[in-house]
């Protein structure tokens, strides 16, 4: 796990361009630095040593193609000294990757490449990587098993090859300015190259707004995109760059397996996968809260490693049936296992959202992110790797709004005007059931593009917020469409599922999971999304995965073999953040409220829509909660990114 950046035409100052972009993301490798500059490439890293810790430094360059090239690596320890010899450092080869992630089944391809003739020189999975790129090409990714973006410069061809993981869990950010192609692990690092000007794209503030994180490729920042999951990107020398899409999730339910053979191939499959995450040259500890994914995860890295350490964060105000913490340190007594916790407070809630906004890059309105800011903080004092559950619901169909088409199909006897009609009268009397009866008239396409549904903004609610507009501006459904198409042949929970794999995860969960665990220094690995993991999940029927009143079906039954029964079959919880309660409060009410009708809003918003929320928020009569924390957290972001510009104090 670390932190890389480079560009295309170098000039005489590229070095300090250099040595910027990796400085403002320091946080992400805390153990070394490396730069390399050779005929119209700069690289950098910064590294987080967890493999390899000796030979393993970065940007590691291959003299040649050959199969027994000699490898160096300009990088540095934090003491300024060459990771290895000066006449290494100043090698300049045919080949040359910096690389985050990690590669968890770097030893088996090292094997196979080894009997195929190649020789290595370090024992890490980033020459691995280079020498599997070498020998296979673009048709190296899909055998790599792992999280991953990275950039390999060929220096007698004057291309950049840059790749993206399966699922996105590693970040890959990139622009191209003046003739010169900039990438980086975070936005900010883009911002310190000169050629960058600093614009919002407020097409995305748009879409912010109904889906609660960016759902574009663009960002925020004009000009700057994500390089999509499982995509890559050629650079090519006379300055054009290709992409294509070299991996997509594919959903085959397969009905010849029974139950009880689909919980098997779960377990070994999740055990398996839990092995691989474990892989390091340092302790690998795990998150732990009241939900079956980690705890499911935490007993089996327990079956690995019976001296591991847990962490687990909560608030006060929920001590009791839905604390975190209590049901954490219970599992932990059950399994064995130690455990750390901490009760964030109100204040250090409301201190820290400055810091989360810088580290976000892009506004994010997912309140349990800061949650995840302080479990990470947690962790990192003990271990430098952790384990967590994402992607589990995603996979195995753990959101309760996938019950929904379960619930719908109960209405199919009743034609769809009727039930049009019968949730305009409900809505009109302001009777309960109107949502209900209109989704059951409905497709998923039509009401369904996040968990942000009903708590975030609606396109009436967002042309009625916004001064302006785009032209352009588009709905979500229009958003979310193509992905939609591409999943038209599967039922419609495994539709939503589809969806959730492009939009939900990718631009929330896991863009939290990495920008707070690389606040502190910290790898988060995620077990559950592995490629082996997804392979199983997407042979499972739907009614193995979710019914009209359960989710996660197969996946239970799975954690029964290594947790309690009451764990495994408990309630989806989510994380609870009492924001709800702190905004009817006239401290947080009033604190909201000056940012609501301060500049920065007004620029932005109609702002007497923002207090109407407030107010409606604080009197009880409209639970508020996301929507007000959508636009806060924007202003906030804003002022961060475009007014400051520089990192909070």
């Amino acid at each position: 796990m670390c932190g890389i950046c480079g560009f295309t035409k170098t000039n005489t100052d590229s070095d300090q361009i250099l040595k910027n972009m990796c400085n403002v993301m320091a946080h992400r490798g805390p153990d070394g630095e490396g730069r390399y500059l050779d005929d119209n490439i700069a690289l950098g890293h910064r590294r987080l040593s967890l493999i390899d810790l000796e030979g393993g430094s970065q940007p590691m360059v291959r003299s040649t193609g050959d199969k027994t090239a000699r490898v160096t690596s300009p990088a540095r320890t934090l003491d300024g000294a060459f990771c290895q010899d000066k006449q290494s450092a100043a090698a300049r080869g045919d080949y040359a990757i910096v690389f985050n992630g990690e590669i968890y089944n770097y030893q088996d391809l090292r094997a196979e490449l080894e009997h195929d003739g190649w020789t290595f020189a370090t024992h890490s999975d980033t020459e691995v990587l280079l020498v599997a790129y070498l020998a296979w090409g673009e048709a190296a990714l899909p055998r790599l098993r792992g999280m991953f973006a990275f950039a390999i410069w060929d220096k007698k061809t004057h291309e950049l090859f840059c790749a993206r993981d399966f699922f996105g869990i590693k970040p890959f950010y990139y622009t191209e300015q003046h003739g010169s192609f900039i990438f980086a692990s975070e936005i900010k690092c883009i911002l310190e190259h000169p050629a960058y000007t600093r614009e919002l794209n407020e097409e995305a503030l748009e879409q912010y707004l109904c889906f609660q994180f960016s759902a574009l490729d663009e960002t925020f920042f004009k000009g700057i995109f994500k390089l999509p999951q499982g995509h890559c990107l050629t650079v090519r020398a006379d300055g054009t760059c290709d992409i294509k899409r070299w991996w997509r999730p594919s959903f085959a339910p397969d009905h010849a397996h029974s139950e009880a053979e689909t919980v098997q191939a779960i377990d070994e499959t999740m055990r398996e996968s839990v092995r691989y995450h474990n892989v390091a040259d340092v302790e690998v500890g795990s998150f732990l809260s009241s939900g079956i994914d980690s705890s499911y995860m935490a007993a089996c890295l327990a079956t690995e490693n019976p001296a591991i350490h847990t962490f687990t964060v909560g608030f006060s105000e929920y001590e009791g049936e839905c604390d975190e913490i209590s049901w954490a340190r219970e599992l932990a007594q059950e399994l064995g296992i130690s455990n750390e916790s901490k009760h964030i407070t109100e204040q250090e809630y409301w201190d820290v959202l400055p810091a989360v906004q810088w580290h976000m890059d892009e506004p994010s309105a997912d309140p349990s992110a800061v949650a995840l800011y302080f479990v990470d903080q947690l962790a990192a004092k003990q271990v430098k790797a952790v384990l967590s559950g994402e992607g589990a619901d995603e996979f195995f169909g753990g959101y309760r709004v996938y019950e929904t088409p379960l619930e719908n199909a109960k209405l199919s006897w009743c034609p769809k005007p009727i039930l049009r009609a019968a949730a305009k009268l409900l809505r009109g009397l302001g009777i309960r059931g109107a949502n209900y009866l209109e989704r059951a008239s409905e497709t998923v396409e039509d009401w369904y593009y996040t968990n942000a549904n009903g708590v975030a903004f609606s396109p009436d609610q967002r042309a009625r917020l916004l001064k302006k507009t785009s032209a352009t501006m588009k709905t979500p459904q229009q958003l979310t469409a193509p992905v939609y198409a591409e999943a038209s042949s599967l039922d419609e929970v495994t539709r939503m599922q589809y969806l959730d794999l492009h939009f939900w995860l990718v631009g929330d969960i896991l863009l939290k999971t990495d920008k707070m665990a690389m606040a502190h220094s910290l790898e988060s690995r995620v077990p559950f999304l592995d490629k082996e993991v997804f392979n199983v999940a997407a042979s499972i029927p739907t009614a193995l995965k979710v019914s009209d009143h359960q989710t996660k079906i197969t996946l239970r039954q799975a954690a029964e073999r290594a947790i309690p029964t009451d764990w495994a079959q408990k309630q989806k919880l989510g994380f609870p953040v009492p924001v709800a309660n702190w905004l009817k409060q006239d401290k947080y009410y009033g604190l909201v409220k000056g940012w609501f009708t301060g500049e920065e809003a007004q620029r932005f918003f109609n702002t007497d829509e923002l207090v109407r929320l407030l107010d409606e928020h604080k009197a009880g009569t409209r639970d508020n909660t996301r929507r007000i924390w959508i636009v806060y957290m924007f202003l906030m972001w804003y002022r961060i990114y475009f007014v400051d510009r520089k990192k909070p104090a």
